[in-house]
């Protein structure tokens, strides 16, 4: 009796065909950790987040019922809805003494993210370069990429005042994020006049992404806008969400301030990307702003003050974190443990239930750290966290 072999599997190939640039950049490494979160906790895990890049806050209900504009679910400006452009615009004049005009140098996306990307589309040549320090937010070098331009990436323990050597002839700009995402550094007034001398010298654009301004606590060193150095605003682009310090990262509300030029060509490209800013949200915020911020700022001292508390959690585990004061994360060094920081991401969250970033997501010089976040969790769940981190540290050591 003779027996037939089954033929082997072939399975085709995709018919689509993607771009060279896509097989280039890679997915967002601190949301496909907290996708894999969500999927886990959907599955019936108990997962310790110390991953998640916002912090949860207790807003009052929202009642859409009482806001007073038109066309609530409808288009709104490109530009951003009016009365919230003013608002902005005060807010920065307010607080941090930036003139800013409402109806020419300000613009409202949907979130910073993406207004971010359409400054860099809107600057950028092909193989252009922009100067971007480690630790960074992991999305510039790949936004930058998008764009078809050519990241320069600076080892974070590089000084501010080195970073004219990174300087070249196909240099178009340079990217601070201040507080710093992920270690909560924030720039000094001399690091920042720097900046700027080192813009008007080689004719950069500075990109200053001030997400987590909010998150900058009273005993510490003090926020400045990086705008405050430039008012006329000839080489400073300022990028700032409401999404984080209204704690409302959900809704995707960011905002660009930019010279009118600069403003003009990213109005172009939110019309043919985005259209407008959610109007109803856009309304709610402008109505509401300053009751909001009331509501949010006492919790975002809790949460700096509770960042703050870690930090001392950590040094007493005998693991050092990168210099910083504001936000909710910490940079934490893996110390002596053998592991690069996927792997330990990787075994701490399979091993403990504890999720963290790897720190290779925020530049090749940053494989020996993790990110912490600790703005979703009780102190009693962070310091469960930090032991996990500790003990894993330790067991992966020489002994």
């Amino acid at each position: 009796m003779s027996t037939v072999e089954s033929a082997p599997v072939v399975i085709p190939p995709s018919p689509i065909r993607t771009s060279a640039l896509m097989g280039e950049v890679e997915q967002a490494l601190s949301i496909k950790y907290n996708n894999l979160v969500y999927e886990l906790r959907a599955a019936g895990h108990d997962i310790i987040t110390l991953s998640l890049g916002e912090a949860f806050f207790d807003l009052p209900e929202l009642n859409f019922g009482s806001l007073t504009g038109t066309g609530l679910h409808h288009y709104s400006h490109s530009r951003g809805l009016a009365e919230l452009r003013a608002r902005l615009a005060k807010y920065y004049q307010d607080e941090f003494a930036v003139p800013v005009d409402p109806d020419q140098e300000i613009l409202v996306t949907a979130g910073s993210k993406a207004a971010i990307y359409m400054v860099l589309l809107a600057v950028l040549d092909p193989g252009d370069e922009v100067i971007i320090a480690e630790p960074f937010w992991l999305s510039y070098p790949e936004q930058v990429r998008l764009c078809r331009g050519e990241p320069v990436l600076v080892p974070h323990d590089v000084s501010v005042f080195d970073l004219a050597r990174y300087v070249t002839p196909r240099t178009r700009a340079l990217v601070i994020n201040n507080p710093n995402n992920p270690s909560g550094r924030v720039y000094t007034d001399e690091e920042l006049e720097f900046v700027h001398e080192l813009a008007e010298t080689y004719g950069l654009l500075v990109i200053a992404d001030e997400a987590y301004n909010e998150f900058v606590p009273p005993t510490g060193p003090p926020f400045r806008a990086c705008g405050s150095f430039d008012q006329e605003k000839r080489h400073t682009v300022t990028v700032n969400s409401m999404s984080k310090n209204y704690g409302i990262s959900g809704w995707r509300v960011g905002y660009v301030i930019a010279h009118r030029d600069l403003i003009d060509q990213v109005l172009k490209i939110n019309q043919h990307l985005v259209t407008c800013a959610p109007t109803i949200l856009s309304c709610y915020l402008a109505e509401h702003f300053d009751d909001i911020l009331e509501v949010t700022r006492p919790q975002i001292r809790r949460v700096v003050a509770l960042r703050n508390e870690v930090a001392g959690w950590l040094a007493d585990a005998g693991i050092e974190t990168l210099p910083g004061s504001a936000s909710f994360y910490l940079f934490a060094s893996l110390g002596e443990s053998t592991l690069n920081s996927s792997e330990f991401t990787t075994r701490l969250l399979r091993e403990s239930s504890v999720s963290v970033v790897a720190g290779i997501a925020y530049g090749e010089s940053c494989d020996r750290h993790i990110r912490i976040s600790v703005g979703t969790e009780s102190p009693e769940r962070v310091a469960r966290g930090i032991e996990a981190i500790r003990d894993l540290i330790a067991a992966t050591s020489p002994r």
